[in-house]
C-alpha cells in the first residue's frame, strides 16, 4: 500500500494554490523524510476566469523547484472535464520530464473522454490515474460501470472518490467489490471527512487491498477537507510503519496556522451535505459568507435533498405609498445619533423606517412611524431577540422575492404579518441581500426621498476577506441605486461609502 499526499494541490481551494515558498521548502522537507510515497503538487490548467496561483497552474519552473527539493514521486492533476487530447501540447508536454503521474479528476459520465485523454497521456510514457468521483452513486450508473474493463493493461490506478464525504466502511467494502470484480487495476481511495469517516473508511480501503490511499496535512482540503496524513501515520505506525515524529510535528505546526486563518475541516453543513450525497463546492461558498446563518445553510440543504426550489411562500408585498423612506443598516453610527433621529422621525410619523438590519431596531421602539424589516439569514432571530420574543411586534417583514436560493426562515410570531417582494428591479447582483431589499422597498412605495443610515464603512483597520465582499457588495447596489432612483438619495450620517451623498440629520430636525 502507497500513500500520496495531495496538500498542495486539494488544500489550494483554501489559498486559490498560493502557498508561499517556506511552507512549500517545509512541506516538501517534511514529505522527503517521512513514509509517503508520491506527492501531487497542484493542477496543470488552462487560463482560468478565476484567479488560481501557483499550484493552479504548476509551471514549469514550479515544477522545477520541486524537483530540486522533493525525493519523491511528483504528480499532477488534470480536471477532465476542461481537457482534452488536444490540450496535451500545452498543459504537459512542456512539464512532461517532471511528472511521474498525472492524475485525472473525472465524473463518471465522462469516463469514455476521460479514457482517450488517459491513453495519450500514458503514450507519452507517464503513469496515469483516474480519480472518478461520486462513488457513492457508481452502482446506479451501469455505462460507468461497463467501461472498466477497458482499463486493465495501462492504467496504472482508479480511485474511488468519496465527493460527498458521506461514505460508510460497508459503502466502500461494497464500492470496491464491484470494481475488482470488473477490472484488475490497482483501485486506490480519496476520501473527504464531512461526516468524520475518512480515516475508517480509508482502513476499510486499505483491508480490502487498496494499493493507493490519499492524505493531506491537518486534512488541509476543499470543503470539509481530507484524511489528515498525521493521522493515517500514527495509525499505521500501530502496525509496524516507521514514523519520525519530531518531522511530523514541525510540518503539522507549520500549517496550524494556515488552519487557524482558513478554518477547514467539518460543520454541521458539511455534515448534512455529506449525510445527503450534496456538491461541497456551493456548502463552501455559503460557510465562507459572514452574511448567511447556519440555519439558512442547513435550510438550504434540507431543500436540495427534497428536490424543492423554497420550503415556504408568502404573500407579495403591496406597498403603501410614502414620500420619505428612511433606510437604517447595522453601523455603529445609528445610536450615536439616534437622538437626532427620533426628534425627525416623531416630527413626521409618516416617514417610514426600513431595516436593513435590525441591530438597532430597539432603538426606534414606541415611534408611530411604519416599520418594515429585511428577512435574510438570521435577521429574523436577531429581531426574536431584540424584541424580547415579538410578543408586541407591530412591524410589517418583507422577503427577497420567491424562490429564495437560501430558502425561508420566518418566525412563527411573525408569519401573518411577513410578505415578499415580486422582484428587484434596479439591480442585477445580490437581488437578495438586505440593502438591496430595503432599497426596492422605497422603490414600491414610490418615494421621493430616501435616506439611509447605519452604513458607516470600514475605517482605519485591516479588513477581512468578508468585510471587503460585503464592502464591495454595498457600493455595487448604491451605486445601481443612484443611477436607477430619480430621487433624493443621502446619508443623514457620515459614509464612506462613495455611492451616497452626506447630508446631516441635525439641519432636518
Amino acid at each position: 500500500m502507497k500513500i500520496l499526499d495531495c496538500t498542495l494541490r486539494d488544500g489550494g481551494y483554501y489559498n486559490d494554490w498560493d502557498f508561499d515558498s517556506r511552507t512549500v521548502d517545509c512541506y516538501l522537507a517534511a514529505m522527503n523524510r517521512l513514509p509517503v510515497d508520491m506527492i501531487e503538487v497542484g493542477y496543470r490548467s488552462l487560463p482560468s476566469k478565476s484567479y488560481m496561483g501557483r499550484f493552479g497552474y504548476s509551471p514549469r519552473f514550479e515544477l522545477e523547484r520541486v524537483r530540486e527539493r522533493s525525493q519523491k514521486q511528483v504528480a499532477v492533476m488534470f480536471n477532465e472535464k476542461d481537457i482534452r487530447v488536444s490540450d496535451l501540447p500545452t498543459v504537459l508536454d512542456p512539464v512532461a520530464d517532471l511528472v511521474d503521474m498525472v492524475r485525472m479528476a473525472v465524473a463518471p459520465t465522462n469516463m469514455a473522454r476521460a479514457i482517450e485523454l488517459g491513453r495519450a497521456i500514458k503514450e507519452r510514457g507517464i503513469a496515469v490515474a483516474f480519480n472518478v468521483m461520486y462513488m457513492s452513486k457508481w452502482s446506479e450508473m451501469a455505462e460507468f460501470l461497463e467501461l472498466l474493463p477497458q482499463l486493465d493493461g495501462w492504467v496504472d490506478c482508479i480511485n474511488m472518490v468519496d465527493s460527498f464525504g458521506g461514505v460508510t466502511p460497508d459503502d466502500v467494502r461494497r464500492t470496491f467489490a464491484m470494481v475488482r470484480e470488473r477490472t484488475s487495476v490497482p483501485i486506490g481511495f480519496h476520501g473527504h471527512n464531512n461526516l468524520e469517516l475518512a480515516l475508517i473508511n480509508t482502513l476499510a480501503a486499505i483491508d480490502c487491498g487498496a494499493e493507493w490511499v490519499d492524505a493531506t496535512v491537518l486534512g488541509m482540503g476543499r470543503g470539509a477537507g481530507n484524511l489528515k496524513l498525521e493521522l493515517l501515520l500514527t495509525f499505521l505506525s500501530k502496525r509496524g510503519l516507521e514514523v519520525d515524529f519530531n518531522v511530523l510535528g514541525e510540518v503539522v505546526s507549520h500549517f496550524s496556522t494556515l488552519h487557524a486563518k482558513y478554518g477547514w475541516g467539518t460543520s454541521l453543513p458539511y455534515m448534512l451535505s455529506g449525510a445527503n450525497s450534496l456538491p461541497q463546492k456551493e456548502v463552501m461558498a455559503w460557510v465562507s459568507n459572514r452574511l448567511l446563518s447556519l440555519n439558512s445553510i442547513v435550510r438550504a440543504l434540507e431543500n436540495k435533498r427534497l428536490g424543492v426550489e423554497d420550503n415556504d411562500k408568502f404573500p407579495e408585498w403591496q406597498a403603501e405609498r410614502a414620500e420619505r423612506v428612511l433606510v437604517v443598516g447595522g453601523g455603529e453610527r445609528v445610536a450615536e445619533h439616534i437622538d437626532a433621529v427620533r426628534a425627525m422621525l416623531e416630527a413626521d410619523p409618516q416617514i417610514v423606517v426600513v431595516h436593513a438590519s435590525s441591530r438597532h431596531a430597539a432603538l426606534f421602539e414606541g415611534l408611530a412611524n411604519p416599520q418594515i424589516f429585511c428577512l435574510v439569514g438570521d435577521e429574523g432571530h436577531r429581531m426574536e431577540r431584540v424584541f424580547d420574543g415579538l410578543g408586541d411586534f407591530s412591524g410589517r417583514c418583507i422577503l427577497p422575492p420567491y424562490p429564495r436560493k437560501m430558502g425561508t426562515d420566518v418566525p412563527a410570531s411573525v408569519v401573518d404579518k411577513t410578505f415578499e417582494l415580486h422582484e428587484v428591479t434596479f439591480t442585477d447582483l445580490f437581488r437578495d441581500s438586505c440593502t438591496a431589499m430595503a432599497l426596492q422597498a422605497a422603490i414600491e412605495m414610490q418615494a421621493r426621498s430616501v435616506m439611509v443610515m447605519g452604513y458607516d464603512g470600514y475605517t482605519d483597520m485591516v479588513l477581512t476577506q468578508r468585510e471587503r465582499d460585503l464592502t464591495a457588495e454595498n457600493e455595487y447596489i448604491m451605486e445601481a441605486f443612484d443611477g436607477a432612483f430619480a430621487g433624493e438619495f443621502v446619508s443623514l450620517t457620515p459614509t464612506l461609502y462613495n455611492a451616497l451623498k452626506v447630508d446631516s440629520i441635525y439641519h432636518r430636525i
